[in-house]
């Protein structure tokens, strides 16, 4: 899956084929083909990427857990917001869901 966020990172607007990680068509003349070398470097920036992406996506998850809290018809409490404001901030701290420290909820 990386191989293609590389290529398309790369190359979005290209029209190429390939198995095994490797180009083995390449449709678009007037768009430079990424050098093997480019989409490995590619493949590697995007894999370091994931244990943030995870944490996102955790984080997110529990922020629209509590969506409902902002409701037009409900104040939030001075908790409710502080909670929500740590979930935000998690990833100035945390590089990972194996070193997050999760806000408690209210």
């Amino acid at each position: 899956m990386s191989f293609v966020k590389a290529m398309h990172a790369l190359a979005p607007n290209a029209i190429w084929s390939a198995r095994n990680n490797v180009i083995t068509e390449w449709k678009s003349s007037d768009i430079e083909q990424p050098t093997a070398k480019a989409i490995a470097d590619k493949m590697s920036e995007i894999q370091a990427q994931r244990p943030m992406e995870l944490l996102r996506d955790a984080r997110n998850t529990r922020l629209a857990e509590t969506d409902w809290w902002a409701n037009s018809d409900l104040t939030m409490t001075d908790a409710q917001k502080k909670y929500r404001q740590d979930l935000r901030d998690i990833t100035k701290t945390a590089t990972s869901l194996d070193d997050v420290k999760w806000p408690e909820k209210p």
